[in-house]
This record gives C-alpha cells, structure tokens and sequence, in this order.
C-alpha cells in the first residue's frame, strides 16, 4: 500500500497539470473548482472558474450576488442545482458561519450541495485531514489496479472503494495524494484508451495482467433514456416584445425560457394549437404560427434526451408580453434556449 502510495505521488509532482486552483489553499477556491468540476471536465471548467473569481472574488461577493446573476454566469455548464447550492452555501457561510469557511471533513459536509468527495478534497488539501476522495478517476484506477468488480454505482462498491482509498492515502500528505488518484485517473488510466505502456503501475495491474482493462471499473446497467418533447413558443409581436417564464421546478429550476408544451410526440401545427389550453388566453386566429427548426436533434442530458421545437408566434402587441429582445441575453436561461437565442437573432 506504502508503495502504491509513494509512487503515485512522485508521479504527480513530476506530471501534475498546472491547473489555477492548484496554486492556492483557499478553501473558498477549492470548494469553487470542486463545484464546478463535479459533472464537468477540466478545460470546459477552467474558464468558469476564472469568471466567477473575478466576478466574486470573496465569499462575501457570491453570497450578496443575485441568485440570476450566478445562475447567469454558470449558464453552459449544465446541472443547475451546482449554482443553486453554491449561491445557497455561500450566503449559509456568511450568515451563519460570519464569513468562515469551514475546513473540517464533518462540517463541510454541512453545506448544500457537498458530499463525501467534495468534502474530503477541500479537508485534506486546506486541512491536511486523513479523508480519502472516490470519484470517477478514482474507481476506475482502483477497479483495474486491483481487479475489483464489485458494481461502482451500487452501495456495497461505494464502501469498498472507500475502503481501499482510505487505506492506500498517505497520512502525512493527504491533500497531495488525494490530487495525484485523481490526476492519475484524469491524465493516464483514462475511460478509453488508457496509457497503460507508460503506466507507472503496468508491472503490478490486475486488469491488465488479465487483459481485462475495458471490463473494469463495472456498472450496474444505466437508467432507460427517456425521450422528451418539448414546443417552444416564442412570442415576437410588433414592437419586438417577447415572452418569458421562470421554471419553478426541475433541473432547470429558477431559469428562463419561452411558455413550454411538453407533447408526448412530436406534433404538427394543427396538433399544437387544438392541444393545450394555453391558447385559449390569446386569439390564435390573429396570430401568425411558423416553425424555426424543422429538424430537431436530440439535446442529451443525463437520464432524458430533449426534442425541442421552437414556434414563432408573431402577433399584435399586448402587456402579457412584455420581455424586450435587446434584453433578452441579460436572463440565466438553459443551454438548449441559448443556443436558439443566437441562432435567431444572427437569423
């Protein structure tokens, strides 16, 4: 275990990736990277990271932000509930912890959005605590490494894998190696494709004296993909008004976007209008219905592939409908609207 340890930290200083917050012990910065890494990789989170820390550069900063203006500035990044708590924790940190971030494995578990992984990152690196950290990287290295097969998403894995982490930190520099598992995982023993003619641990890998690697780390079979129909409809009446709703609920909770029909299918203009009362509440007769996208590709998301279409209305004007589109940028919308957004005005 000593071996594996000291080995995999000497890789790690003579490799490591020369990453923004690794030049910091602020746990502030540490958590932010961590939120922002969870779901994400690092060159599409790095350029996160350096907006919000210079947007907000103090956890005093995000916590007196609007809610819109974070969720506004995470926009792209997808899975919202990270802004949400992030915003959540940040004002807890301040109101109720007058300003100290808490650095303690137990107390960071506290925070709104922050589990077993986050927690033991922040502890380790900004407090030298003995808590060792399981992510992605980590599993697969550990699967392979010792040939392990127990199902990684089931609650027997996630205690053995802890397990062995736990046992293979290195006590007196846990925050270095708890980095090194997961750079290693990142940068060598990758998904596909991993580096294992110059891996450091190609002498002693399980799954690789087997021929094993591509069965390793397992999985328990993955949630059916639901497909979902989404109909936009997007208002533009004569003085270039528009109209918007906050989502209340939802993994896009407290973003905007146009008034939404979800149909079980795809549906024609016909079927839209005789489908849902919404309507009702405008004169149809008056308004001119034309479909922007006539083709639709699949937007993924994590357990639902999202089919949207994007309807004009183009009307007379009316104060329901009220959302300037010059102003129309200024709203934390998901990426799916934003996309459409830029396509329809450059249209």
């Amino acid at each position: 275990m000593m071996n594996f340890s000291n080995r995999l930290i000497s890789w790690y200083l003579a490799n490591k990736r020369d990453l923004p917050w690794r030049n910091s012990n602020n746990p502030y910065f540490i958590w932010l990277s961590e939120i922002i890494l969870q779901q994400t990789r690092v060159s599409q989170g790095i350029p996160y990271y350096y907006r919000f820390i210079e947007k907000f550069p103090t956890i005093f900063d995000l916590a007196k932000a609007p809610e819109q203006k974070v969720l506004k500035l995470w926009q792209g990044l997808g899975y919202y509930s990270r802004a949400r708590n992030l915003h959540f924790s940040a004002q807890f940190i301040v109101n109720e912890l007058n300003g100290e971030f808490p650095i303690t494995y137990k107390e960071l578990l506290k925070l709104k959005g922050v589990g077993d992984y986050t927690a033991s990152a922040i502890a380790s690196i900004c407090n030298n605590e003995k808590t060792a950290v399981v992510d992605g990287n980590v599993y697969r290295l550990l699967a392979r490494y010792f040939g392990v097969y127990t199902a990684i998403n089931t609650s027997k894995g996630i205690k053995e894998f802890k397990l062995v982490a736990q046992e293979l930190i290195d006590a007196k520099n846990p925050g270095t190696f708890n980095q090194a598992i997961m750079e290693f995982g990142a940068t060598v023993c990758l998904p596909k494709n991993p580096k294992c003619d110059s891996c450091i641990f190609n002498d002693s890998c399980v799954a690789l004296s087997k021929n094993e690697i591509k069965k390793l780390p397992v999985k328990e079979k993955k949630v059916k993909i639901k497909k979902r129909y989404f109909n936009y409809l997007v208002f533009k009446t004569t003085s270039n008004n528009t109209l918007l709703e906050q989502r209340t609920s939802g993994i896009w909770k407290n973003l905007y976007q146009f008034p939404l029909i979800e149909t079980k299918q795809e549906v024609d203009e016909s079927e839209l209008i005789a489908h849902n009362e919404f309507f009702k509440n405008y004169n149809y007769k008056s308004i001119t219905i034309k479909l922007f996208n006539s083709k639709t590709k699949p937007h993924k998301l994590s357990h639902q592939h999202i089919y949207a279409k994007f309807w004009i209305l183009e009307t007379n004007d009316t104060n329901k409908i009220s959302y300037k589109w010059e102003t129309i940028k200024k709203y934390p919308v998901p990426l799916l609207i934003d996309n459409f957004i830029n396509e329809f005005i450059n249209f």
